[in-house]
């Protein structure tokens, strides 16, 4: 049988919605309410409706009046549990993809952030985005008042064809569609390409928010493994033997979590495997301006046939400013051009305007060479102190933003990161960048900017104390290593 209720008074209703927020935390413990004269007046009630609403909120014990003051929320247990705008302690949360993508708006003094994916600000600061706004205001001003047109700035897309030409790209302005970072290159290609049950292959460690992203769209995700060389192509030839897959995303440059580097072999044989099985592979280079041009990149071996190349400029320029693109064949960008034109109407004028005016001239050039050897100068002073811990490194490149590492003793880099982040060192565990986040992982992500800060040596070196005096030599029970990341 159906029960009909009475609606609710509007008394009730506004209490009812006030109570809410006080539940949430949006109105927290000794906030004080609206007068009943500003409640009513912004809210279009009478004051009579208002008074009743804050007299039921009292008798729910909710809120409180004060004589003379008017009505504040009450400290009630178990309101401290609830959710409020601000994070908690960072040690209380679930480490996984969205813990590690907030962390990198934290800034805090004596923290240790080796688990950041960005390079400090330091190394970017001599292309200041505020010594380029004159040049924009001074031409064509009148454009930044209007959506921009679905492929890019055209002058931009100009100097990105001459960009990707020192890649061995060779492209035209029409094979470029620029985006808001690299993100939002991938983002509009899983849009265009992915549908739910699709299933998609992924390197394994690989890029942690792909997976989210791709899981979002329904995807079903597969590993491919990723070697110091670039992916295991015997592994993806077996899996593209067994099944009609059509997408592959990967990173032939500064792979993200490794640092490492695809061959030239392993490009050659990646393109014709992409040719042979119409596989369409996804080549996300948003590190290129950390590696010399010249390093091997799949994009430039099968010059973006079955591939499509994704740049960025937020590691190397500025994350704020969002500017990336997508490059591909003309088919394939007219139809992400589109696709970015429906979900955004256009790209940023300003920002594509900006660094436009930040490659033209000779200083972005200077800004590279500079950021490369801050690099090399901090990925060799990083391997000095992971060798003199005793660390295993993945791979050894001569310039990285990124070194992938485990250490003697430790078999589980989530536990080592929860009691790390109490010193205020922040770790990348490993088990993020696999498919499976609940399987333990010795491995870890380290920031080579950071590596020799003091705190993070002196809190590793005592868990490295702490952990050889309980090491078993057993292994753990359920510990599993891919073979392939041990070698």
């Amino acid at each position: 049988m159906t029960v009909d209720y009475p609606p609710l008074s509007l008394a009730e209703k506004v209490a009812t919605d006030i109570g809410r927020q006080i539940l949430a935390g949006a109105l927290k413990p000794g906030d004080k309410l609206p007068s009943l004269r500003e409640y009513a007046r912004l809210n279009g009630y009478s004051k009579n409706t208002v008074i009743a609403a804050f007299d039921l909120l009292s008798e729910r014990a909710l809120v409180e009046p004060h004589h003379g003051k008017g009505f504040y929320v009450r400290e009630m247990a178990g309101l401290g549990e609830r959710d409020t705008d601000e994070d908690p302690p960072a040690y209380n949360q679930a480490i996984d993809t969205i813990w590690l993508m907030r962390q990198q708006a934290v800034r805090e003094p004596g923290r240790a952030h080796l688990g950041e994916g960005f390079p400090p600000v330091e190394w970017l600061m001599d292309m200041r985005v505020d010594r380029f706004h004159r040049h924009i205001v001074r031409s064509g001003v009148a454009n930044l008042f209007r959506y921009g047109n679905r492929y890019g700035h055209l002058p931009l897309r100009q100097h990105l064809v001459r960009r990707l030409a020192g890649y061995g790209i060779e492209v035209g302005p029409r094979q470029v569609v620029t985006t808001f970072g690299a993100n939002h290159a991938l983002d509009i290609i899983i849009r265009c390409h992915v549908r739910p049950g699709d299933t998609v292959l992924v390197e394994e460690p690989g890029y942690h928010p792909l997976y989210g992203k791709l899981r979002l769209q329904g995807a079903n995700l597969v590993a491919v493994p990723r070697r110091a060389d670039g992916p295991d192509l015997a592994v993806l030839e077996s899996i593209l033997q067994r099944n009609k897959v059509r997408l592959f995303f990967m990173q032939s440059v500064a792979h993200n979590p490794t640092g490492t580097d695809i061959s030239a072999d392993v490009a050659q044989r990646l393109a014709k495997l992409a040719a042979a099985h119409d596989l369409l592979v996804v080549d996300n280079d948003a590190m290129a301006d950390f590696k010399a041009n010249a390093t091997p990149r799949v994009s430039a071996m099968a010059q973006l046939k079955n591939v499509i190349y994704v740049g960025s400029f937020s590691k190397s320029v500025s994350a704020s400013l969002r500017v990336g693109f997508i490059a591909g064949d003309k088919a394939h960008v007219e139809e992400l051009a589109d696709i970015k034109l429906l979900l955004h109407l256009g790209g940023s004028e300003y920002a594509e305007r900006v660094l436009e005016a930040m490659l033209r001239g000779g200083n972005f050039l200077r800004h590279v060479k500079r950021l490369q050897d801050r690099a090399r100068a901090a990925t060799t002073r990083g391997l000095e102190v992971l060798h003199g811990m005793g660390a295993t490194v993945f791979a050894e490149p001569a310039q990285s933003l990124y070194l992938w590492a485990r250490f003697a003793n430790i078999t589980d880099t989530h536990q080592l990161t929860t009691r790390l982040l109490s010193r205020g060192v922040v770790l990348a565990p490993g088990a993020l960048f696999q498919l499976d986040p609940e399987r333990v992982s010795p491995w870890t992500r380290l920031n080579v900017a950071y590596l020799n800060e003091p705190v993070f040596v002196d809190s590793l070196n005592q868990e490295l104390d702490r952990a050889a005096g309980t090491a078993s030599p057993l292994a753990r029970p359920g510990l599993f290593t891919p073979p392939e990341w041990g070698r």
